[in-house]
């Protein structure tokens, strides 16, 4: 799931340059009239081959994703609190006490609708300010049918705003009204799960309608597994690119505002902001800054380019992102940590060269697919694929074929670490990164193998680490 410039920038692969593309589909006279007229029609079936391939164990895999993520989401909400994590109802966890928990009156005094209300005006606040606020229309990759899709590029402006926004809604209840998002965790969980839930039945429902670009992956005519993995690649209302919109908006901006309100409340709490919440905080939106400021580069990842809109991407944007990676903050509210100098140089060290190698990594692959001749990467080893393609051989490319996967894992302990070793759960985020960006990496070396052939094997020859840097041969 995610994500996030987590994605952006992690997700891309060895390819660099040229923008290459499947081979073209047969036309009809009719279809290529209306091409020259602005649309292009297709033969669906060769357009939209039915998928024969499973991923994420299928339909029972599928299954499982639908009805376990949110059940731990529920599970970090329910049974998280200031009495520990996991907190003392789930030691004394009992069939008398689930009856207790699960009862009309106990869910009525725990469930705040005017949660759900905050966040489903957030969500509209965001879809608003990205049609309504200035941007840069930037051209998507070219899709199998021909077209090129427009974007307008504006996450940072709408960031911006909307802290705005809030400040001026908060200024005359102070500080400790943000707090309020802490106490009402378990509601915003809530609607962020029914949003997803909604989102993934629309957008698998008008996937149906003639016409539409289904993703590679995602048209089995199993609907559970459809339905989670996405069929359609790109759902659209008119010029609104549902899938574009969640990929950073919600998820990303939201996770920045939940670390706020956590910090907020801990100030609330002690009279004071730790050290430990401020590393957290800092290191968070440093990461979700960046991601915002290079937005564009979400177009040419995985999750826009190949992979459908289902549940998988809106649950993991809408809900999984921003109420789960908050966690540390969380956690920081609940048991407050100080942190001794040393400490604090190590993870502060952990965190800037974690950094240093993604931002590193991902500009020197940026800029190499925008000008290969430009003085600061004209140097860089490669080969040339036979769709086109350059594949980076030499310098950060050269050591591992996801070195910048190994920034994003530094990073992500960074964000744990200040949480101290109380308990295990604040670090499930370095736990559970680890293990999505191992598959991802799996996923992506099966897709570019049949993408490039035996170029990408002549590749892996020669950078042969996936994510642990190796030794750099700088063979062409």
């Amino acid at each position: 799931m995610v994500t996030t410039r987590r994605r952006a920038a992690a997700e891309r692969t060895a390819s660099s340059t040229s923008a290459d593309t499947p081979p073209a589909f047969r036309r009809t006279r009719s279809s290529m009239a209306k091409k020259n007229q602005g649309s292009t029609t297709v033969n669906s079936s060769k357009l939209n081959p039915v998928t024969k391939h499973y991923e994420f164990g299928g339909p029972i895999g599928a299954t499982a994703m639908i009805v376990g993520l949110p059940a731990a989401v529920l599970f970090f909400a329910t049974f998280c609190d200031a009495t520990g994590y996991p907190s003392q109802n789930f030691w004394n966890i009992s069939v008398d006490n689930l009856r207790i928990w699960l009862s009309w009156e106990n869910i009525q005094n725990n469930i705040n609708v005017y949660a759900f209300a905050w966040y489903f005006g957030f969500l509209i606040n965001l879809a608003v300010m990205s049609f309504s606020l200035p941007g840069n229309m930037v051209d998507g990759t070219k899709l199998r049918d021909g077209r090129v899709l427009k974007y307008k590029v504006n996450a940072l402006g709408c960031l911006q705003a909307l802290i705005t926004m809030n400040a001026m809604m908060f200024r005359g209840a102070g500080i400790n009204a943000l707090g309020w998002v802490y106490d009402n965790y378990l509601s915003f969980c809530l609607a962020s799960i029914l949003t997803s839930y909604l989102v993934a039945a629309y957008v698998y429902y008008t996937s149906f309608k003639p016409g539409k670009l289904l993703a590679l992956g995602g048209n089995t005519g199993t609907a559970v597994y459809d339905f989670m993995i996405g069929r359609e690649l790109n759902p659209r209302i008119r010029d609104f690119d549902i899938k574009f919109f969640v990929e950073l908006r919600p998820n990303l901006i939201g996770w920045l505002l939940m670390d706020i309100c956590m910090a907020a409340k801990q100030y609330t709490n002690l009279g004071r902001v730790t050290n430990s919440m401020v590393l957290v905080v800092f290191a968070q939106v440093l990461y979700i800054v960046d991601a915002l400021y290079n937005e564009s580069a979400i177009l040419t990842t995985m999750d826009i380019t190949t992979d459908g809109f289902g549940f998988m991407l809106a649950f993991g944007n809408l809900c999984w992102v921003p109420m789960v990676y908050c966690m540390q903050a969380r956690y920081l509210v609940d048991f407050p940590v100080d942190l001794n100098y040393l400490q604090i140089a190590v993870i502060v060290g952990l965190l800037a060269g974690g950094y240093y190698i993604f931002r590193a990594a991902n500009g020197e692959k940026d800029r190499f697919r925008t000008d290969p001749h430009a003085p600061e990467v004209k140097h860089l080893k490669y080969i040339q694929t036979s769709t086109g393609s350059r594949l980076i051989t030499s310098s950060w490319w050269g050591r591992a074929r996801h070195i910048n996967y190994l920034g994003d894992l530094m990073m992500g302990l960074a964000y744990c670490l200040p949480c101290g070793f109380g308990s295990p759960i604040p670090y499930f985020y370095a736990i559970y990164f680890t293990i999505l960006l191992v598959h991802r990496e799996r996923r992506d070396d099966e897709k570019c193998h049949k993408k490039y052939g035996k170029d990408w094997e002549k590749y892996c020859e020669i950078v042969k680490s996936r994510i642990l840097p190796g030794k750099e041969t700088g063979q062409k």
